[in-house]
């Protein structure tokens, strides 16, 4: 469903998802409709909102100790704390703010350092560990590496050594295929994030585009996350309606951040919430299990 229309920067994955995004119309139900809830289990754990962080890194220069200011702010706001690159002592700070969190590991070419990194995440109390599986080429400027750091990709055997090296629910970041959701199941993964890295590759698929394809293979199996252009609480329902179990915020939250630290990323975090509440109540879902994917209209159907 959704037409992207043609007037957009050819190949921006970034801008089609965004257009794919807006494309995407929602029926309003009213008779019957509750006060709902915006609650979600995951691994263990009891959130106020499906809204996360992102796995972002690097934030120093947006605000400093940004990564920790940021762990501060989903903790005050009830969510998860995801986060990507970064030394052990940061990770460890992160983690002592009491933030409920999930490390995504790159793709390093040597296997060692990814059984060092899920190794340590556990020991810092993590609830979750990861790989963006979308990084083992590197990137288009930097073939090979990020950060300088060589990376390589990694056979299904490879994800089921992570997943086996560790009692922690092993995520894979990057997947936007059918095939790849399959093979993180046959794998014994626990968790998957559809994304493109926002435009790692041009003319990515939009993540809600494929996304009810991978919830059909998936078939409530595992949890379901989404990140690429999540920047409001509609944003959020739309995916979550097509079959994700909670978002990931990144960029949105990056100028909050810098402006106010814990305290802005909260407020932005509790905006997205209460925006996703009220779509929840108008269109008659009492909690995240029951949004009606019918409510998602194509907006040239609808036109």
């Amino acid at each position: 469903m959704g037409e992207i229309p043609s007037a957009i920067k050819a190949g921006d994955s970034s801008t089609i998802t965004r257009a794919y995004l807006d494309s995407l119309l929602v029926e309003m139900r009213h008779i019957d409709a509750v006060e709902p809830s915006t609650r979600f289990e995951l691994y263990g754990h009891v959130f106020e909102t499906p809204i996360m962080m992102a796995a972002l890194s690097h934030l120093d220069k947006t605000r400093p100790q940004g990564m920790v200011e940021a762990a501060k702010g989903m903790l005050a706001a009830g969510g998860v704390m995801w986060c990507g690159m970064g030394d052990e002592k940061e990770l460890e700070a992160i983690c002592a703010t009491g933030a409920k969190t999930i490390k995504i590991i790159k793709p390093y070419a040597d296997n060692r350092d990814v059984f060092r990194k899920i190794d340590h995440a556990q020991k810092c109390g993590c609830i979750g560990v990861g790989m963006d599986i979308d990084h083992q080429f590197g990137s288009k400027n930097e073939r090979g590496s990020v950060l300088k750091l060589p990376m390589s990709p990694k056979t299904i055997d490879d994800i089921r050594a992570f997943v086996k090296a560790t009692s922690l629910p092993f995520i894979v970041k990057g997947v936007l295929s059918e095939q790849d959701a399959q093979k993180c199941l046959d794998a014994g993964v626990r968790g998957v994030v559809i994304s493109h890295h926002h435009g790692l590759m041009d003319y990515a698929v939009p993540p809600l585009r494929i996304l009810p394809t991978i919830a059909r293979r998936i078939n409530h199996n595992i949890p379901i996350f989404v990140d690429c252009e999540i920047r409001r609480g509609m944003d959020a329902f739309k995916a979550i309606a097509l079959g994700a179990t909670a978002v990931s915020a990144g960029r949105v939250l990056m100028g909050p951040l810098g402006e106010e630290g814990a305290e802005g990323v909260r407020k932005t975090i509790a905006s997205m919430t209460n925006e996703l509440n009220w779509a929840m109540a108008v269109t008659c879902a009492t909690d995240l299990r029951h949004i009606d994917p019918d409510v998602i209209w194509d907006k040239n159907r609808y036109c």
